[in-house]
């Protein structure tokens, strides 16, 4: 069972955060994911994604920002989001059992992109991002694109992209990722959609998509984690 803990972020009151400790011991890096915007973190792919990476030896830690804590549905507005993360990894940063070896931060969908606008003002003290579906721009709006601060960060990211995605494909992608420096790590999800789901007759199942997620995120997060830093 993931240890519950209680956060406060300013003009918010407190959040919950779940960590999921590694199963294969301590001095494993940590793993921040925000949750998407119509999801809390108990949602399936949060807790599948959670607990996927604890499996793989990396402590993960998820949270719900204050409008799903409290039971909205409309997300807060980006200043609020942004306080509610940088409270996150404020309070994980302070365990050194948790950070010892690394801090990563992340999420899927918005959380991803609350956690790049984050790194953007500051490092924050992470070593890298990653990124379950880039949300690069609203469905239907690709000139809407939400990637200048991205330029900002400096820091080691991985992108993980369904080739169906409709808030950016691939290809909208790669331009971006081959201008940023250091240059990202871009998987893409064959036949994949936002959430990296695929067709029931795709050529590999659900579970082997997830799985190739999961092994990808804990082998790139431990690369970066053992290349000194400048």
């Amino acid at each position: 069972m993931p240890e519950s803990v209680k956060i406060q972020v300013p003009d918010s009151g407190t959040v919950t955060s779940l960590i999921y400790p590694s199963q294969e011991g301590e001095g494993q890096v940590t793993i921040i994911l925000g949750h998407g915007a119509g999801a809390p973190q108990t949602s399936r792919f949060m807790v599948e994604f959670a607990e996927g990476l604890a499996a793989r030896g990396c402590n993960a830690a998820t949270f719900n920002f204050p409008y799903t804590e409290h039971g909205r549905k409309i997300p807060d507005r980006p200043e609020k989001l942004e306080a509610c993360f940088k409270a996150v990894i404020q309070a994980i940063g302070s365990r050194p059992e948790l950070t010892e070896t690394g801090l990563f931060i992340g999420g899927k969908s918005m959380g991803g992109r609350i956690a790049s606008q984050v790194a953007a003002s500051g490092s924050q003290g992470a070593r890298g991002l990653v990124f379950l579906g880039y949300p690069l721009h609203p469905p239907g709006r690709p000139e809407r694109t939400r990637s200048e601060h991205l330029y900002r960060i400096g820091l080691p990211m991985l992108f993980v992209q369904g080739s169906r995605d409709a808030f950016g494909s691939p290809d909208e992608l790669r331009p971006i990722i081959e201008a940023l420096r250091p240059r990202p790590i871009l998987q893409v999800i064959e036949e994949g959609d936002h959430s990296f789901k695929v067709p029931k007759n795709a050529s590999v199942s659900q579970g082997q998509v997830y799985s190739s997620v999961l092994d990808e995120i804990a082998r790139w997060s431990r690369d970066v984690a053992a290349t000194p830093t400048s």
